[in-house]
């Protein structure tokens, strides 16, 4: 099992040739990493989904998962219904939300399976005009498709809610 975990001071950026990055722990580069080329693929996929959703492209986002996709818009409820998926998601684009991974990325593949694991900040704008502010643990699974890409399966944008003691309720 490979493990891929990379500190960033700012967000990533993906374009079309390569990675540019800002200050990475050690100071190294992004280029002056060591990172599989599978991993890559993987932060690449998180990486164009989130630009897609800052720009309100729902078809680039709506790509970016398996037409059996699992998300948890809410902790605890999992929604797998494209048309109502594709519904919230553009509710949310309404906010014009921006999310970062102040903290980097950590990826895990075995075989055809990869797990992504990332901390992230979003600011928004409220329906009134108020200035919203949130944060969270990103925990996505990913499978390999036959052509080779990667696609989301499952999205968990609430993977720190198991950790507030107040969240958690007795059987």
């Amino acid at each position: 099992m490979k493990i891929l975990k990379y500190l960033t001071s700012t967000s990533l950026l993906l374009t079309s040739v390569s990675w540019a990055a800002g200050n990475i722990t050690g100071n190294k580069t992004m280029s002056e990493l060591s990172i599989e080329p599978t991993e890559q693929q993987i932060v690449s996929v998180v990486h164009t989904m989130t630009n897609a959703f800052h720009q309100a492209d729902i078809e680039t986002v709506m790509s970016s998962y398996e037409s059996n996709v699992a998300i948890m818009f809410e902790p605890g409820t999992a929604i797998s219904d494209l048309e109502q998926i594709q519904a919230i998601f553009k509710q949310w684009f309404t906010m014009k939300p921006q999310f970062t991974y102040p903290n980097g990325h950590q990826v895990f593949v075995v075989g055809d399976i990869a797990m992504h694991i990332a901390p992230w900040d979003m600011s928004a704008t409220g329906p009134e005009g108020s200035e919203i502010k949130q944060s969270g643990l990103s925990i996505a699974v990913l499978r390999k498709q036959e052509n080779g890409k990667w696609l989301m399966v499952l999205d968990n944008p609430h993977g720190q809610m198991l950790l507030n003691a107040e969240s958690i309720q007795a059987d």
